[in-house]
């Protein structure tokens, strides 16, 4: 599977809708498009899905190592794959779009802001290419997309100014059709939030496919991870509005190791029958009363006190906790199985890559294991004074005095979002099967 990284100037560029406006121009041609997303995010993946009609790849290098993120490629399917970068090309300490370009040996196909601009396009473009060799990295800005351009004169002196060796590869055109609207944690979902179809064509019609096609490379091939064997586990995973950050390869790695079943605490009035329930991030404040009458939440905290592997992540922690406060100041009831109190704010308090060391063992580590993931939440939780905890925090800000990991019964809650490539949800379905 061939392809290419989209990279922006800088965040909020627009990387999103031309990543959108590439897979539905490589459609219209007859190709079959895989989406990828550089970063640890689950919300533009959610608008690659929703276009292409596949779950989209998360690329990170420090969630997966050079290894992982090959493997992670290489698991897609299609003739194409689009990369959507993160942030601006090079920004970032330990995987920025630049790093994960270099991981697969991809050229990066530049986005840069041409609403005021023309030869200023082609200046910016040739600055961020000549940035790489002056830094010491093997990244190859093949071409560029001048986004919110008009056509006529403004194209053509975009076109006139680039050298012969930087493609041009078309624009997207200014249209209020093309924004997507956004909240705390970032845009809307793909699924509450889709792009104006007619909008999205007239965008796609503006780019140059057989160009892109042409540039696109074959990244290397990855060594095999082996992952164990498979076990007689049952577990169950949440899946709803309030619970939707889950990354495909998480699901994979369950799905080869155990037997899964996905159900919603929204709309369902039972758990599956399961030896292990995973409650992944997403938004429980926005249903906290939904939430707090819920059935499902009751059936998971009475599998909880009778011993059950149940893992939950940010949201997950968050339904997991005593009661849930939204910024109103409306407090509700949530499962009660692990001792805290969670309020939301209005700002972010925290935003990071993280690594824990486990001090126990516990439902994704053996005592001494580190594992990696990120963070990015707007709660924060108020811990009883004898809570446990099962890691320190190496790098991020965790829940509490820089350790993560909430823990009762067989329960574990973590602010951290975990990636499967560590070996967390390994040890997960590990500690399941032995139920």
């Amino acid at each position: 599977m061939k392809g290419f990284v989209v990279g922006g100037t800088r965040s909020g560029v627009g990387k999103t809708v031309t990543t959108l406006a590439i897979v539905r121009a490589l459609q219209a041609r007859g190709h079959d498009v895989q989406p990828a997303k550089a970063g640890p995010d689950f919300i533009d993946p959610s608008h690659h899905e929703a276009v292409a009609g596949r779950p989209s790849r998360t690329l990170d290098l420090w969630l997966e190592g050079d290894g992982g993120v090959r493997r992670n490629y290489y698991r897609g399917e299609g003739d194409v794959c689009v990369v959507e970068g993160v942030m601006g090309l090079y920004d970032g300490d330990c995987s920025s779009t630049a790093m994960v370009a270099e991981a697969l040996s991809l050229p990066v196909v530049l986005v840069v802001d041409a609403k005021a601009g023309m030869e200023s396009v082609a200046a910016t473009a040739l600055g961020f290419r000549e940035y790489a060799s002056r830094a010491g990295r093997d990244v190859d800005v093949a071409g560029v997309v001048a986004q919110r351009a008009h056509g006529g004169r403004h194209e053509q002196g975009i076109r006139d100014a680039l050298p012969d060796d930087l493609a041009y590869l078309g624009r997207i055109p200014p249209a209020d059709a093309l924004e997507i609207p956004d909240r705390h944690l970032g845009l809307h979902m793909g699924e509450e939030a889709a792009l104006d179809e007619a909008a999205l064509d007239d965008a796609s019609e503006a780019i140059r496919v057989d160009r892109l096609v042409d540039l696109a490379r074959t990244p290397p091939r990855p060594e095999a991870l082996e992952t164990g064997d498979r076990t007689d586990a049952r577990i169950a995973v949440a899946r709803d509005a309030a619970f939707c950050f889950t990354y495909p390869a998480t699901l994979e790695r369950l799905r080869d190791r155990a037997s899964v079943t996905t159900f919603s605490p929204l709309a369902d009035d039972d758990l599956p029958i399961c030896d292990g329930v995973y409650l992944p991030g997403g938004y429980p404040e926005l249903h906290a009363e939904t939430l707090a009458a819920s059935p499902t939440l009751d059936a998971i905290a009475a599998r909880a006190a009778d011993g059950a592997a149940v893992m939950g992540e940010c949201g997950g922690l968050m339904a997991l906790a005593e009661s849930l406060t939204t910024t109103d100041g409306e407090t509700n009831e949530m499962a009660g199985v692990l001792p805290a109190t969670v309020r939301m704010h209005d700002r972010y308090q925290a935003l990071d890559h993280v690594e824990l060391r486990a001090t126990r063992e516990t439902l994704t580590a053996a005592a001494a294991d580190r594992r990696r993931g990120h963070e990015f939440h707007y709660s924060s939780a108020d811990v009883a004074g004898d809570a446990q905890f099962a890691f320190d925090v190496v790098r991020g800000d965790g829940m509490l005095d820089g350790q993560d990991g909430l823990c009762a019964y067989r329960t574990l809650g973590t602010y951290c979002h975990l990636h499967p490539e560590s070996g967390a949800f390994d040890t997960f379905v590990q500690r399941a099967a032995e139920r």
